[in-house]
């Protein structure tokens, strides 16, 4: 099912007007919407990625996390081993 759409009024630089209407004439996308709808999400990607960076780069600092990474390779080591084939 297609997402459904809705509009939304922001003000823009005019340059940016400007450097989107030049992107759409140079068919770099279909339409100006379809261009800023492109440029959201590959923004709202990075946030999301930054955001997880972030957690993870907590997760690595709290001891109670470190040490169940530590347990679960350890019962998982058998197991990599037999798959691998490691001594």
């Amino acid at each position: 099912m297609a997402a459904t759409k809705g509009k939304a009024t922001f003000s823009i630089r005019g340059d940016l007007l400007d450097a989107l209407a030049a992107a759409v004439a140079q068919r770099a996308a279909p339409s100006k919407n379809a261009l800023v709808e492109q440029a959201l999400r590959h923004e709202l990607r990075v946030l999301r990625r930054r955001a997880l960076a972030a957690q993870w780069a907590q997760a690595a600092k709290d001891p109670l996390f470190l040490r169940d990474i530590y347990e679960i390779e350890e019962a998982f080591s058998s197991a990599n081993r037999d798959h691998l084939d490691l001594p």
